[in-house]
């Protein structure tokens, strides 16, 4: 089971994967959690102490240059493009109560397609994860969906996108469908999250007629005392716990 989960900033999206992962680990899985935001905020999400003082992947200098053979940050160098990266889930993650937690990072240059070490190491690493890997795997996206190539993006069993009441959000959304698209994600769908009312659920419904919702979350205040108390949201709010474990039947057709 691999999942990746996107959404405009903002939406809940870190949140629901954090719901997610545990309610996965629940359910006795072997959960793999893998943090590919620029703005990384997952391990905290789960509970990891200090999380702030993780260092991303991509800011790991040297096992960038030892495992692609270029110096961070030259130009016009030759590098390979298949790094070994099998051995860095085990290296790399941290255990939070049975859960392994990688915090990727991100590749911030100018410009799009970025064709660097650090991208291709990371490219290469959630690439062996989705397709190798064999325990269940979340993984909380950008919204512009950086690390998903062609190949992986076959191999993630769903795309689950984060939205809220909202027209900015809303807007995210279809952007985010046409990217998943382009790069050929066959299994989408999206959650409704921060619903207030029966008439935010009917306002995302009506502006989304053509989107599959996977279902809709409430708006709940335990999440918002969790994040102010710097611990987990599903310690706070067991009711949308329990909402996200029902979600797990419809993430991934029975055949897979």
């Amino acid at each position: 089971m691999k999942i990746a989960v996107s959404g405009k900033g903002g939406v809940g999206k870190t949140t629901f994967a954090a719901f997610l992962i545990r309610a996965l680990a629940d359910e006795g899985k072997r959960v793999l959690a893998i943090d590919a935001d620029p703005d990384a905020n997952l391990a905290q999400a789960l509970g990891v102490q200090d999380s702030t003082e993780i260092v991303p992947i991509s800011q790991m200098k040297e096992l960038i240059e030892e495992r692609t053979g270029a110096r961070v940050g030259t130009m016009g160098s030759f590098f390979k493009l298949n790094p070994k990266v099998d051995d860095l889930p085990e290296k790399l993650s941290i255990d939070i109560g049975g859960i392994k937690v990688m915090v990727m990072g991100g590749v911030k240059k100018g410009g799009a397609g970025c064709i660097c070490p650090e991208s291709t190491l990371l490219k290469g690493l959630v690439r062996h994860i989705v397709l190798s890997r064999d325990e269940a795997v979340v993984l909380d996206m950008e919204a512009g969906l950086e690390h998903l190539g062609r190949g992986t993006a076959m191999g993630v069993d769903r795309l689950v996108v984060v939205v809220e009441p909202g027209r900015r959000s809303i807007e995210t959304a279809h952007q985010i469908r046409s990217l998943a698209s382009d790069i050929g994600v066959r299994n989408l769908s999206f959650l409704g999250n921060k619903i207030r009312s029966d008439e935010d659920r009917d306002f995302l419904v009506r502006q989304m007629p053509d989107f599959d919702f996977l279902g809709f979350i409430p708006y709940e205040t335990g999440i918002i005392e969790a994040d102010l108390e710097g611990r987990p949201p599903f310690e706070r709010d067991q009711k949308t716990l329990e909402i996200v474990k029902g979600m797990l039947k419809q993430l991934v057709p029975p055949s897979s």
